[in-house]
């Protein structure tokens, strides 16, 4: 069973409390700048490992020395749900132990 769409007051109420993140289209984004190329390529893997954990992938992008997610539920029809929130707050919990800004 795929989790409920959130609704845009949800949605809101939920983006105002993850400073940095923003709505573009059907997903919520971040973009993280990073010390190193090997900064940010450790705090990929490090996101790859949460999303294994709660089976809820994002768009996972790489640069040099950043790291960028874009997320929807693709099983609730590309909509926001708490699954994508639960991604947000984890990655933003680990971004500090990276040195990510």
């Amino acid at each position: 069973m795929s989790p409920e769409p959130l609704s845009q007051k949800d949605v809101e109420e939920r983006l105002a409390e993850l400073p940095g993140w923003s709505l573009e289209g059907d997903r919520i984004t971040r973009s993280f700048q990073l010390g190193s190329h090997f900064a940010a390529t450790a705090m990929v893997v490090h996101i790859a490992q949460i999303q294994d954990d709660i089976d809820h992938h994002s768009d996972l992008t790489l640069g040099y020395n950043t790291v960028s997610l874009a997320v929807h539920t693709h099983s609730a029809g590309g909509a926001l749900t708490t699954l994508d929130f639960e991604l947000a707050r984890r990655v933003e919990g680990l971004a500090a132990l990276h040195g990510a800004v």
